[in-house]
C-alpha cells in the first residue's frame, strides 16, 4: 500500500505509523472456504494476468491452477474391487526459521540497478526485478552475499524489488531488512494442503484402481506454486506398483493469506506422508505385515510413474530395504519395542533439480585458483567444500588454494539456484569440466618448462612434474605466471544442465512439471515413544538409507542428512503456522512457533548407497534435499503403530495424541 523511506528505521516506523488507512474489511477466505467453490473471487480480473513463467495453465475463479488426469477404467476397477480403502490427510504450513530474515540493499545509477542480497537464486531475483520494474534483465545487477539458510524462501524476489524501486525514486542507497515478525507474516511458507486417497484392491490385495484429490493453498498471489501442483502426479502412484488406472484432481487455491512457496522437498513431504499412511491402512485391512506388503508391491527396474516417466533403476529401492534389514532387522525391531513405542517404515523417490549451471576456473600467478559461479552454499557447503574439492582434485592442488567467489550476475554465468540438491551434481559437473580444460592448459605450458610431453606430466601437490621423475617438477605458480606473460592467463568456462526426460504428454491436463530429474531412492525407519500422560511424542531412533550417487564430501553429506531429518521432525511433531477462520496467521513469532531442540533429536543412523550417475561429474546426484522427504511419513505411521489410532494431520501435537487416547479409552 505504501513504501516509507527514511534515514533510520525508527523514522521509517514512525512515518508508517502516521499513515491513516481506510480499509473496507471483507471476509477472509481460507483454503477450506476456497475449496468449497462458493466464496467471492479474490482476483476478479485473473484472466488479464500474465501467466506464471509465461506458460498458460487452467485457472478459474479462486482456482489458481488445476491439474487433472482422467484415464479410462477407474470406475470399473472400483466396481470389481474386493476391498476399498479411503483416507483423508492434511498438513499445516511450515516456516523455514532461517537465522537471518530477508534483507537487501539497492542503488540506482546511470540507468542500472545494483542489488546486494543473500539470495539462493540471484538470477531469478534479477529477472523478477526486471519484470516488475519493466526494464531489461541486463539493467539489473545482483550481487550475492553469504547466506546462512533459505530452504526455498530466498529463491525469489521479495524485499529486493521494493528496495530497487525506492532507490530509483529517491536517488539514494536504500536498505530493507525485515524483522522476524515481518518475515513470518510474509515468508512463502511450505503450503498447507488436504488430500484424499481412495484405492480399489482385488482379492489378492493388489491395487487395481485409485482416485486421488489434493487441495493446496496458494496464498493471495502465484509464484512457483502452479508448477508444484503437478508434482502429486509423479509421487502418488510411484514407488509401489499400481495394477490399474488412477484418476487425479489437484487444485491450487487463491486465499487471503501470504503466498506459499518452495520449501525443502516442496509438497513431497506431505504427499509421501499421505501415501505411506494409506499403505499402512491397506496392510492393516488385509491383515498383513506392513513391510512385507510394501516389498510385495515395490517398483522394479523399468516401472513407470503416472506421468509416464520410466524409472530404469528402481530396483535400488529393494536394495535399500535389504540394507535397512541388515542394519535393523524388522522383526527384531518389532519384538524389541517397549510399551508405548511404535515403528514406521517408508520408501520414496526424489529428484535432483535440473536447470543450467556454469563455472569459470581462473588460475592466479601464485598458483592458486578461483572458482567463479553464481551458485552459493546456502548453508550447505556445496560450493566452499564440494565444488572446491572437485577443482582441487582435478588440478592437483590443496583445497585451501581454491577459493570460491560470491555470486554476481555481471560476472558469473547463469545458474538455476541453490535448491533441490542440484549444486554438487549440476554445478559440480561444470566445475569438473572447466577444471579439466584448465589442467590441459597447465600441462601444455608445463611441458615447455620441463621439456617433456604434456602426456608425461602430472599435477600433484601444487606442482607439475614428470611422471616417474619426482625431482623434475615446477610449482604451479611458475606455470601460471609463465602462461600469464606468454600465452595469456589460464582460465576456462563450462556449463551443464540435465538432459530432458521422456514422459507421456497426455498423462494429464494442466501439468507444468512432469518428471523427476536424476531420481534417487530412499527408505527411512523411525521408532517413537508416546507419553500417555502428556501426549508428548519422542523420536527414539531414526535410520536413513539413502541412494546418493557418489558422495563427494562425507562430512557435508552427513550434515545435510541430519539437518533434513531435524527439519522433518519439527514438521511432523512441532512446527505449524496455523491459519484461523479469519484467514489470519495464529503463530507470529518464534516464541509461539515451536522448533525442535537438540533434546528432541536422536542420533541419526545413516547408510549411504553409492550408485554414481554416469552423466554428472564424479557421479554425483542430489543429496541435501531428500532427507526430509520421508520424515513425516515414518513418524506419523510410527505414532499410529504405538497408539493404535490414525494420525492423518501434520503436525501431531500432544493435544492430538491425548484426544486420540481419550477417545480410545471411551471406545473401550
Amino acid at each position: 500500500m505504501a513504501i516509507v523511506v527514511a534515514e533510520s528505521r525508527e523514522q521509517a516506523q514512525a512515518a508508517a505509523d502516521a499513515i491513516l488507512l481506510d480499509i473496507e474489511e471483507w471476509e477472509g477466505i481460507t483454503l477450506e472456504r476456497a475449496a468449497k467453490g462458493d466464496a467471492r473471487v479474490i482476483h476478479p480480473e485473473w484472466a488479464k494476468y500474465v501467466p506464471t513463467f509465461g506458460v498458460d495453465h487452467p485457472v478459474s475463479d479462486n482456482c489458481a491452477c488445476e491439474v487433472t488426469a482422467e484415464p479410462e477404467g477407474v470406475d470399473e476397477a472400483f466396481a470389481r474391487a474386493a476391498h476399498i480403502v479411503e483416507g483423508t490427510y492434511s498438513a499445516q504450513r511450515q516456516y523455514r526459521a532461517y537465522l537471518e530474515p530477508k534483507a537487501a540493499t539497492a542503488t540506482y545509477e546511470h540507468g542500472r540497478f545494483v542489488i546486494t542480497t543473500a539470495s539462493q537464486y540471484p538470477f531469478n531475483v534479477r529477472d523478477r526485478i526486471a519484470q516488475l520494474l519493466a526494464v531489461r534483465p541486463s539493467d539489473v545487477r545482483v550481487v550475492g552475499k553469504t547466506i546462512g539458510g533459505g530452504f526455498g524462501a530466498k529463491l525469489d524476489g521479495w524485499v529486493e524489488p521494493l528496495a530497487a524501486l525506492a532507490a530509483k525514486v529517491t536517488g539514494r542507497t536504500v536498505s530493507i531488512r525485515t524483522s522476524r515478525a515481518e518475515d513470518m507474516l510474509t515468508c512463502p511458507t511450505r503450503d498447507n494442503a488436504t488430500m484424499t486417497i481412495r484405492t480399489a484392491l482385488d482379492a489378492e490385495g493388489r491395487m487395481i484402481g485409485r482416485e486421488f484429490s489434493c487441495d493446496m493453498d496458494n496464498g493471495a498471489y502465484s509464484g512457483e506454486m502452479p508448477r508444484l501442483a503437478s508434482l502429486p502426479l509423479s509421487i502418488i502412484g510411484s514407488v509401489y506398483k499400481m495394477h490399474g488406472p488412477m484418476r487425479a484432481s489437484v487444485r491450487l487455491w487463491y486465499t487471503n493469506t501470504a503466498p506459499t512457496g518452495a520449501f525443502r522437498a516442496v509438497n513431497g513431504v506431505y504427499l509421501y506422508m499421505a501415501q505411506e499412511q494409506h499403505m499402512d491402512e491397506i496392510a492393516d485391512l488385509l491383515g498383513v505385515d506392513r513391510r512385507e506388503y510394501r516389498l510385495r508391491h515395490l517398483f522394479t527396474d523399468g516401472e513407470k510413474s503416472r506421468t509416464g516417466q520410466v524409472f530404469e533403476d528402481a530396483s535400488i529401492l529393494r536394495t535399500a530395504f535389504d540394507k535397512l534389514e541388515e542394519h535393523a532387522p524388522w522383526q527384531e525391531v518389532l519384538d524389541g519395542l517397549k510399551p508405548n513405542r511404535g515403528v514406521g517404515i517408508a520408501a520414496g523417490v526424489w529428484m535432483t533439480n535440473p536447470m543450467p549451471g556454469e563455472v569459470t576456473i581462473k588460475m592466479y600467478e601464485d598458483g592458486t585458483a578461483s572458482l567463479i559461479t553464481a551458485a552459493n552454499d546456502n548453508g550447505s557447503g556445496a560450493v566452499s567444500m564440494g565444488l572446491t574439492q572437485i577443482v582441487a582434485s582435478a588440478l592437483g592442488m590443496n583445497e585451501g588454494d581454491v577459493r570460491s567467489s560470491l555470486p554476481d550476475t555481471d560476472v558469473s554465468g547463469y545458474d538455476g539456484g541453490s535448491r533441490g540438491g542440484r549444486t554438487t551434481a549440476i554445478v559440480g559437473t561444470a566445475a569438473l569440466e572447466a577444471s579439466i580444460r584448465v589442467r590441459d592448459k597447465l600441462l601444455a605450458v608445463a611441458a615447455g618448462l620441463l621439456e617433456a610431453s604434456p602426456e608425461d606430466i602430472e599435477l600433484i601437490d601444487g606442482h607439475a612434474r614428470v611422471k616417474g621423475a619426482p625431482s623434475s617438477a615446477v610449482p604451479l605458480a611458475a606455470v601460471a605466471a609463465t602462461a600469464t606473460f606468454t600465452t595469456g592467463s589460464i582460465s576456462a568456462t563450462s556449463s551443464y544442465t540435465s538432459p530432458p526426460i521422456p514422459f507421456d504428454a497426455g498423462c494429464a491436463s494442466g501439468a507444468l512439471f512432469t518428471t523427476m530429474s536424476t531420481p534417487t531412492y530412499h527408505v527411512h525407519l523411525a521408532v517413537v515413544e508416546v507419553d500417555e500422560v502428556t501426549g508428548h511424542v519422542e523420536v527414539v531412533r531414526y535410520i536413513v538409507v539413502q541412494e546418493t550417487g557418489k558422495v563427494i564430501n562425507p562430512v557435508g553429506a552427513r550434515g545435510q542428512v541430519r539437518g533434513g531429518v531435524v527439519q522433518g521432525i519439527g514438521y511432523s511433531l512441532y512446527e505449524s503456522m496455523r491459519i484461523g477462520d479469519d484467514a489470519r496467521l495464529v503463530e507470529r513469532s518464534l516464541e509461539s512457533y515451536r522448533l525442535p531442540l537438540a533434546v528432541d533429536v536422536p542420533e541419526v543412523e545413516i547408510i549411504f548407497m553409492e550408485h554414481p550417475d554416469p552423466l554428472t561429474g564424479h557421479g554425483a546426484k542430489g543429496l541435501g534435499e531428500a532427507p526430509v522427504v520421508l520424515t513425516a511419513a515414518v513418524i506419523s505411521t510410527a505414532v499410529r503403530h504405538a497408539t493404535g489410532k490414525s494420525f492423518t494431520a501434520i503436525p501431531i501435537t500432544p493435544e492430538d495424541v491425548l484426544f486420540a487416547l481419550v477417545d480410545a479409552e471411551s471406545d473401550s
